[in-house]
């Protein structure tokens, strides 16, 4: 059921710490090497991700210099009912929503609402009670300890703050199992939440390791504190609707179902079985009291890449302001100290590190199998494969729809080199 294989995403991690920056933009975006979208090639690649059986149906959509250099798809969103994938048709991005309600929260940052070093328990006190896991004592119970520091809210922004995003073997995994802070019924509101989170003791001292988490929802939680409004009130408000992602959202009309494409979970022998319709229904056409911050968005190609070109714009689109072009910046800088070397599956994502909300490549690919991309890109992806990204140093911006389950590291592979070329390594930088 998609609950299940949303509770089970929710056992990943990532981590982070705080001083050293490292800015991820190349000295200039001539430096980048000339790229040229080969529209057969992209065709092909997209044809394949459907006739090798790892996608019933896909999509992708790229920008250059302000205008639309391709769209295509392949396969179907509904393979049953002979529905192929369309330019209007709905996914659920998951993971996707991150930089969404990361943009949401930085933008009560620039207007003074809170310092990024500031503790978070000035603002949710509920946090200034979460202890530490130290170990076992030599009875086997749990030691549980004051952080040697408060949490921060650059913490929650880079995935340092030692939260965990499921169960596991560990304490503190076992105790977020136990309290059950993302139930899967979507039950409660943030508020309870926050309150059920800050009792989960935390797996590591904050700011030491990276570990992706559930400290998204807290920034959601922390936008609701901070703007007075619901969380999903405030995007609408002030991100979707200015940017007119008209057909974005958290909870879509029922009209709409019948665009939605369908999951597809693959089995160990390779076959993609449909999840049930009605965990989709659940999760995006029925009232729920919990608007996740770290996932739930859905969306259409378009409505997506209009988020994307804001970012590669320096935070504004069609006349309208969103983020100003430093707060972008900041977003899209390696927060990760070099001593944080301990990062989950991180490095998987390619040469790069972890700004606010996206990964941030500092670094041409170091082999064949490293996916392609420029220096100064930053992305991020969702559980069902889902994936965009913004390249300043060609003036790109990419949004590829998928709905696979589990993560499908290999389509994205594909694509930057149907993209880029397998060859392309892009700027060196400094």
């Amino acid at each position: 059921m998609m609950s299940r294989i949303l509770a089970a995403a929710a056992g990943l991690s990532l981590l982070l710490a705080p001083t050293t920056l490292v800015a991820a933009t190349p000295t200039s975006a001539a430096a980048a090497s000339a790229i040229r979208i080969d529209k057969a090639r992209i065709d092909r690649t997209l044809a394949d991700m459907v006739a090798s059986g790892r996608a019933s149906g896909v999509s992708a959509l790229l920008f250059q210099d302000g205008r639309e250099v391709y769209f295509g798809t392949s396969g179907f969103a509904d393979r049953e009912a002979k529905r192929p994938m369309a330019r209007d048709t709905l996914a659920q991005i998951f993971s996707m929503t991150k930089p969404v309600t990361g943009v949401a929260l930085m933008q009560l940052w620039e207007q003074g609402k809170f310092g990024l070093d500031d503790p978070l328990a000035r603002y949710l006190p509920e946090f200034g009670e979460t202890k530490v896991f130290a170990g076992t004592d030599a009875a086997g119970k749990p030691i549980l300890k004051a952080p040697d520091r408060p949490i921060l809210i650059r913490d929650i922004l880079r995935h340092t703050a030692g939260f965990g995003y499921g169960p596991g073997p560990s304490f503190p995994e076992q105790e977020f199992d136990r309290l059950d802070p993302i139930p899967l019924k979507l039950d409660i509101d943030l508020a309870e939440l926050g309150r059920r989170l800050a009792q989960v003791p935390l797996l590591f001292e904050p700011g030491t390791r990276w570990h992706y988490s559930a400290a998204v929802d807290v920034q959601a939680l922390l936008v609701e504190k901070l703007s007075g409004q619901r969380f999903e009130d405030y995007v609408q408000a002030h991100v979707l609707q200015p940017l007119g992602m008209r057909e974005t959202g958290w909870t879509q009309p029922e009209a709409r179902f019948g665009r939605l494409a369908a999951v597809y979970a693959k089995k160990p022998g390779g076959t993609l079985d449909r999840v049930p319709d009605t965990d989709n229904r659940r999760m995006n056409f029925a009232p729920k009291a919990l608007t996740m911050g770290g996932a739930g968005l859905a969306s259409t190609v378009d409505d997506y890449m209009r988020f994307a070109r804001m970012l590669l714009n320096g935070g504004s689109l069609d006349g309208v302001r969103i983020l100003k072009p430093s707060t972008v910046k900041l977003m899209a800088t390696d927060q990760l100290d070099p001593r944080v070397t301990d990062r989950l599956w991180l490095p998987g994502k390619g040469n790069g590190g972890f700004g606010i909300d996206f990964f941030v490549r500092t670094g041409q690919p170091k082999d064949a199998q490293e996916s392609r991309g420029a220096l100064g890109e930053f992305f991020w992806d969702g559980m069902a494969s889902t994936l965009f990204w913004v390249d300043p140093a060609n003036k790109l911006t990419a949004v590829f729809f998928v709905q696979t389950v589990p993560f499908d590291g290999t389509l994205h592979r594909d694509l930057r080199k149907a993209v880029y070329g397998p060859d392309y390594l892009g700027p060196k930088g400094d």
